[in-house]
């Protein structure tokens, strides 16, 4: 007996089951962001996140891997955020950011010796950095301090008085920022110092924000002309641009004297240039000019001097991101959104023959490297895996991935994930939708259980394949999770994300509610404890559907829009999100802006509601979620509204604000859905 009670202790059914994903697996999981390939190939330098649990603080350090895996090791340590790592032209030296000094400045180090140098000392800190192509000059953007447009003269201070803090003078239409709260006057410009350290030169000019939007796409809002004589940037150079809803153009800058070229002329918003090898061509991403909330951004071609632009991707009914240049400037390739996958695309620019070159169930990017040998890098997430740097052959057919990294692999051996599963299905008019299901670890189909159907932001973004840690952690809680994509989503083409245009939120509740329906279907949901929740456009949606629907038994609003009149006036996007996604400003007509804001119906409230919004939000300002509040308590809904201090949109400044968040979230949806 005393033998078999050995043989079981030392056997797998002697050992407890693998917990689920817990909320404190937030501090331990590490992240990996922008990997750069050298040339030939050979090694990546990449940005490698990790979390101080004592002090609550995120920091990030540069590591360098070799192409094959086998050699993984540091080039900066410490408790400091070292990022944007940039390799110059001949590999020998590498530009990155850090604040290891105190304040974001342009650090170089050459790697053969590993000696650094600090390059910049400036006051506003430096973004976007670019090496020009001869390797002498590093290019940022920064912002430009300017005069206040309306100003009063004071009377002189006393000697040793202490007057109370001045008011804040706002003349512009866009004044105010998400994650950057008010804006102080002054305007984005590109500047270049020496690579060796000296008096940064301003390149750009004018009164006018320099570098677009690209830089969010995975790709640069800026670039050096191959001769390195010209910086490209995308602007609007016109008069009152803040009321321009058409987007940029592209203009060149010399870095000699200032003198300023308009290159793209279209109605429609031009981005992302970059100058193929040797100089003849520029690609870029734009689209022509439609009144509508989305469009899909197709490549551009065009000369040096902007002759002869034409669209090589049109026929992909797909969004263009981070695209980058063979060196033999015979292909670009990019990446792509489609039915929540990211895959590696290429065009060919002889033919503008586009084929996808990876296939396997992945969202890779957002950002793409690529070497002379066409091996490519990027960051690749599964729903089983958070993200790792991968690179790949970019040049051969449905491409394998060779992972380079297992930063979270130590942690995950030690949990058990809940089951991924696809679910497709028709909406009420036949557009076909997709989704996908996060299961408990301990999964039994033949029992109930509670569920939560987490809705996305946007409205024009995609759920996808990536890793959900947030929904692993709720799954391991013992609730069904289904995530989907509705109308309005991206990857799924214009028509299907447009859709949605003055009719937000409209017919994509509906397409959520047959979601929810078809999981009901499967028998083991109970319908009696039903939740929904999601933030931004997601927080929208939720606020939405308790007043049209009592059938959830709790909500949790996160971050919302719950009064578009209000919106308008006080968001970051506000005039954008009315002149563009609504077609009108509120007074011209308030009736459009009553019939898709959930406040107006709260005369339908019944569900228990929880509101969470950080207090420094200023995409959806937290006056949205005390509306809301306000309007569930004056009916005596159970209700609590949860202020996070110091916190921005999405609230992930803190990661134990997150990890609050995430509790609250779960509290709320245990409170009505548990046995008493």
């Amino acid at each position: 007996m005393r033998k078999l009670l050995a043989l079981m202790a030392l056997s797998p059914l002697g050992f407890a089951a693998k917990p689920g994903l817990t909320s404190d697996t937030v501090w331990e999981m590490r992240s990996v962001a922008d990997p750069q390939i050298t040339r030939d190939g050979a090694r990546v330098v990449y940005v490698l996140g990790w979390n101080d649990k004592m002090v609550d603080q995120k920091y990030s350090n540069l590591w360098i891997v070799s192409a094959d895996g086998k050699d993984n090791r540091p080039l900066t340590t410490g408790a400091f955020t070292d990022a944007s790592p940039r390799l110059s032209p001949d590999g020998a030296r590498l530009a990155y950011l850090s604040n290891r000094g105190g304040k974001t400045q342009i650090w170089v180090r050459w790697l053969d010796s590993g000696q650094e140098a600090q390059i910049t000392d400036v006051q506003q800190s430096p973004s976007n950095i670019e090496w020009s192509p001869d390797g002498k000059w590093i290019g940022y953007t920064a912002r430009v301090p300017a005069k206040p447009d309306f100003s009063i003269r004071m009377p002189e201070r006393p000697n040793g008085a202490k007057w109370a803090d001045p008011p804040i003078v706002i003349t512009k239409l866009r004044w105010t920022a998400g994650g950057q709260g008010i804006l102080q006057p002054g305007y984005t410009h590109v500047f270049a110092v020496s690579a060796s350290g000296g008096t940064p030169k301003q390149i750009t000019s004018g009164d006018y924000n320099h570098g677009g939007a690209g830089g969010g796409a995975g790709g640069a809002p800026y670039a050096w002309s191959a001769d390195g004589k010209w910086i490209y940037a995308s602007t609007s150079r016109i008069p009152d641009a803040d009321y321009n809803l058409e987007g940029g153009d592209i203009y060149a800058y010399s870095v000699d004297d200032g003198t300023v070229k308009q290159l793209t002329h279209r109605k429609g918003p031009d981005a992302q240039p970059v100058p193929g090898p040797g100089g003849r061509k520029i690609a870029y991403t734009g689209h022509d000019w439609k009144f509508q909330s989305y469009n899909v951004d197709h490549l551009y071609l065009m000369d040096p001097d902007g002759g002869n632009p034409q669209c090589v991707t049109c026929k992909l009914d797909r969004d263009v991101r981070a695209p980058r240049w063979s060196w033999d400037a015979k292909t670009i390739y990019f990446l792509s959104e489609d039915h929540g996958n990211t895959q590696l695309y290429s065009v060919d620019i002889a033919t503008a023959a586009v084929k996808q070159i990876t296939t396997e169930k992945q969202q890779l990017g957002p950002g793409l490297s690529l070497a002379n040998n066409q091996m490519a890098a990027t960051v690749r997430s599964t729903p089983e895996e958070p993200g790792d740097i991968v690179v790949f052959p970019a040049h051969r057919d449905n491409a394998k991935s060779v992972r380079l990294t297992n930063v979270n692999e130590s942690l995950l051996s030690q949990y058990r994930l809940g089951n991924v599963e696809e679910i497709t299905f028709d909406s009420f008019d036949g557009k076909g939708m997709q989704g996908w299901i996060v299961k408990p670890p301990d999964f039994d189909p033949s029992k109930k259980y509670a569920f939560i159907l987490d809705i996305h932001g946007g409205p024009h973004a995609m759920y996808g394949v990536s890793f959900k840690h947030e929904m692993q952690i709720q799954a391991a809680r013992n609730f069904v999770v289904l995530y989907m994509n509705p109308r309005g989503s991206t990857g799924y083409g214009e028509e299907f994300g447009n859709i949605i245009h003055t009719k937000y939120p409209g017919d994509d509740f509906k397409d959520l509610m047959i979601g929810v329906d078809k999981m009901i279907e499967k028998g083991y949901i109970d319908p009696k404890k039903l939740c929904v929740t999601g933030g931004s456009g997601g927080g929208l949606l939720t606020a939405w559907a308790i007043g049209h629907t009592d059938r959830f038994a709790a909500a949790v609003s996160q971050y919302p829009v719950t009064d578009w009149v209000t919106q308008a006036g006080t968001a970051d996007g506000g005039y954008s999100h009315s002149a563009l996604w609504m077609k009108t400003l509120p007074w011209d007509n308030p009736q459009q802006f009553i019939e898709h804001s959930p406040i107006y119906y709260a005369k339908n409230f019944k569900t228990p509601t929880m509101v969470i919004t950080g207090e420094s939000d200023r995409r959806t300002p937290i006056a949205q979620s005390e509306e809301l509040y306000f309007a569930l308590k004056a009916q005596h809904v159970p209700a609590v509204l949860v202020r996070v201090p110091e916190e921005y949109h999405g609230i992930r400044v803190k990661n134990s604000h997150y990890i609050e968040k995430i509790e609250y979230i779960l509290a709320w949806m245990e409170k009505y859905t548990k046995p008493l």
